[in-house]
C-alpha cells in the first residue's frame, strides 16, 4: 500500500505535467448605449471600451460615459480610448468617469503617454498600428520604446485612427510579445479563432466586428455573443 507521502508526491507530479489552460481576455470596444454595456457584461467580457475621440462615430461624451459605467460590476475593466488628447481632456474624463485603464491610439510618444497617464493616475495601453511594410523587428523596437505600458494593442494601420475593420498579418507579431499583446484590427466571430491560434495573445479587442453591417457604432447583440463564443471555443481547443 502506498504511503500518504508517496500519493501526494505522485499527485503533485501529475498536476505539474498538465498545462495551465489559456483564457484569452475579451475587450468589447466602442460601446455607446447602456444596453450594449449590459449585454457585454452578461456575456462575460473582461473589459469594455469607451471612445473619447469626438471625430469617431463611436465617441461618447463625459455625460454619456457616466451613465454607461454606472452599473459596471467589479473586475470588469473600463478602458478609455484617447487620440492625441490634451491633459485637460484626460483630466476632465477621469475626474468624472470611473475608468480603470487608458488606451492611447494616436501619435503619442512614450513620454507623452507616461505624462498623460500620470495626470490620470492610471495604467495604460499603447496601440501600435501595423502596416503592410511593418517588420517584426519594428514591433520589437516599438515595444521597447513603450516598455512602461501595461500592454500593447496591435491594430491595422488605416487612414485615421482605428476602427477600420481591416486585418493585418498576425504572424508579424513576435512570440515574445504575445504575452503583452492585445490583438485588434478587423476581428470578428469568423476569424478570431484563427487569430488566437496564430498569436496566442493575452487579449482580443473588437469594435467594428460586432456592429451591424454598414452602421458604425451600432452594436449588434447577436454578433457580440457570437464573438465571445468563438473566443471561448478557441481557448477550449
Amino acid at each position: 500500500m502506498k504511503s500518504t507521502e508517496n500519493l501526494a508526491r505522485e499527485s503533485s507530479s501529475g498536476m505539474e505535467q498538465l498545462p495551465a489552460p489559456h483564457r484569452t481576455r475579451i475587450k468589447l470596444c466602442g460601446l455607446s448605449k447602456p444596453e450594449d454595456v449590459a449585454h457585454a457584461i452578461d456575456l462575460g467580457a473582461d473589459a469594455i471600451g469607451l471612445v473619447f475621440y469626438p471625430p469617431s462615430p463611436r465617441s461618447v461624451s463625459v455625460a454619456q460615459a457616466v451613465e454607461l459605467v454606472r452599473d459596471v460590476p467589479p473586475f470588469v475593466s473600463v478602458v478609455g480610448l484617447f487620440v492625441n488628447a490634451t491633459p485637460d481632456w484626460i483630466r476632465e474624463v477621469v475626474s468624472n468617469v470611473g475608468l480603470t485603464l487608458l488606451q492611447f491610439h494616436g501619435d503619442e510618444t512614450a513620454g507623452q503617454c507616461e505624462s498623460l497617464a500620470g495626470v490620470a493616475g492610471l495604467p495604460w495601453l499603447r496601440a501600435l498600428r501595423v502596416a503592410a511594410d511593418t517588420q517584426p523587428a519594428d514591433l520589437v523596437k516599438s515595444a521597447l520604446s513603450y516598455s512602461a505600458a501595461s500592454g500593447l494593442l496591435f491594430d491595422t494601420h488605416v487612414e485615421g485612427y482605428g476602427g477600420g475593420g481591416k486585418v493585418f498579418d498576425w504572424s508579424l507579431i513576435p512570440a515574445g510579445l504575445a504575452r503583452r499583446a492585445v490583438l485588434s484590427g478587423g476581428l470578428s466571430a469568423q476569424n478570431v479563432s484563427d487569430a488566437i491560434h496564430c498569436v496566442r495573445p493575452y487579449a482580443v479587442d473588437v469594435s467594428s466586428g460586432i456592429e451591424s453591417p454598414g452602421a458604425k457604432g451600432v452594436k449588434d447583440h447577436a454578433r457580440m455573443a457570437a464573438f465571445v463564443r468563438a473566443v471561448r471555443a478557441a481557448d477550449a481547443e
